[in-house]
């Protein structure tokens, strides 16, 4: 007999939701067989069975999330699940859910302007966790290490020490629920709701959504929930800022019809993306600044250009990292992006696979939009949005031409990096497609 245990699928990762059995109660599986899917906070993975036999029993029902290491099944002999009848399956139990933040965070996707500075002095940055095993930790100590990297970022953005915060996630870790809810309620806090004038009604709450009628009311599934998590998060951290270019890929496309069939034969189909990430890599050498994050008040250099590359899934977005993307020509580009991309829609790729991005290409033209103004991916400083390629009418030369064109529009936080910038970036991006060099495929 095997247990089906949830798997720890990053350093990081304290938990995981169930969100489908890929076997019923009773059906026989091999080892290595794809048993169950689950989603993290970082991937959506598809977990082998830990051994062959037949399903025994499912602990864990579809959309329950349990700790790491929880058993979520058995996998038993034949012979024991003759002698032993199969339990039904059954939910984990409840686990107690994180009280909302004190102030629910507004969901707004205009770009907004700077705000003024916290008018409460600002709190010493947390003091880094020695180096040493759980159980020589103290109690501080273990809430410290069981908060997520984006909490402890949050954190030290905010000047907030963790071991100050309330923690209601299992084992009294610190979740993101807990630091937002902290830095909302402190005096000055810039999210704050302004008071009302006394003697003034109060404010009425928002509406709720509209029940009446013909209505079907589902739960958000786990990957939807974490990407509104992190998109309202980005919008609290960055100023956004969007910048858009239109680019002749008219050379592009000469260079993909001209190259097409030789990809082909190396068993890598040739796409304008490549051609885009390629451009997009010696545009962040030339502008480091595009290429860097902010820890407080100081800026991050990363030396590698680790591109990630936004990947629509039938089920939400992902958005797997190419690491070393400097590294590569546009050959190396196209494969790995392919492979990440396959693997994404399979259910295949790891925890590193999407992590460490530096810049983020995301490409919703071939849906047909023009272009968009994305949010940006944290700790990142930018995303470039590539619309629509199509052939379209154009003056040159003072006469009308049928060209090749794409609208490029490039969003980038405005705490770090100035317009300027950005728009040289994207002329030398512009310039790069325009003029691409036939040696770097």
């Amino acid at each position: 007999m095997a247990d089906v245990i949830m798997p720890q699928m990053g350093e990081s990762i304290a938990e995981g939701t169930v969100t489908k059995w890929l076997k019923n109660v009773g059906d026989r599986v091999e080892r290595d067989e794809p048993l169950f899917e689950i989603s993290t906070d970082k991937v959506d993975a598809e977990i082998p069975s830990p051994a062959a036999g037949i399903l025994r029993e499912i602990r864990v029902a579809p959309g329950t999330t349990v700790p790491v290491n929880t058993v979520v099944a058995v996998v038993g002999a034949e012979a024991e699940v003759a002698a032993v009848p199969a339990t039904p399956a059954t939910a984990a139990p409840d686990l107690p859910a994180p009280p909302a933040p004190a102030v629910a965070p507004p969901v707004d996707y205009q770009i907004e302007g700077e705000r003024p500075a916290p008018a409460s002095p600002p709190l010493p940055a947390p003091e880094p966790v020695p180096e040493k095993p759980h159980s020589e930790m103290t109690a501080d100590e273990l809430r410290v290490t069981r908060s997520s990297p984006v909490v402890r970022r949050i954190a030290a953005e905010h000047q907030v020490d963790i071991r100050a915060v309330p923690g209601t996630g299992i084992g009294g870790r610190v979740t993101k629920q807990d630091i937002l809810g902290h830095i909302e309620a402190r005096p000055g806090a810039p999210e704050l709701p302004v008071a009302p004038t006394p003697g003034a009604p109060p404010a009425a709450p928002a509406p709720a959504a509209p029940r009446g009628g013909r209505i079907e009311v589902v739960p958000m599934s786990p990957i939807r929930r974490k990407t509104a998590e992190h998109m309202v998060l980005s919008k609290r951290t960055s100023a956004h800022v969007s910048t858009v270019f239109e680019i002749d890929m008219t050379r592009v496309d000469q260079l993909r019809q001209k190259h097409k069939a030789a990809f082909e034969a190396r068993a890598v189909r040739l796409t304008y993306t490549p051609f885009v990430l390629k451009a997009v890599v010696d545009a962040l050498k030339a502008f480091p600044v595009l290429n860097a994050s902010l820890d407080g008040e100081s800026v991050v250099y990363h030396r590698d250009v680790n591109l990630g590359v936004a990947v629509a899934l039938d089920w939400g977005l992902i958005v797997p990292v190419i690491q070393h993307a400097d590294e590569k020509n546009v050959l190396g580009l196209a494969r790995a992006a392919h492979d990440l991309a396959e693997r994404a829609r399979a259910k295949k790729l790891t925890v590193e696979e999407v992590q460490g991005g530096t810049f983020t290409v995301t490409n919703p033209g071939v849906f047909g939009s023009l272009f968009g103004t994305p949010i940006i991916h944290q700790p990142q400083v930018a995303i470039l949005d590539v619309g629509t390629i199509e052939k379209r009418p154009v003056v040159r030369d003072d006469a009308i031409a049928i060209r090749t064109m794409c609208y490029f529009a490039l969003t980038f936080d405005h705490r770090l990096v100035d317009g300027a910038d950005a728009d040289r970036f994207m002329a030398h991006v512009k310039q790069a497609l325009q003029e691409f060099d036939e040696a770097a495929l």
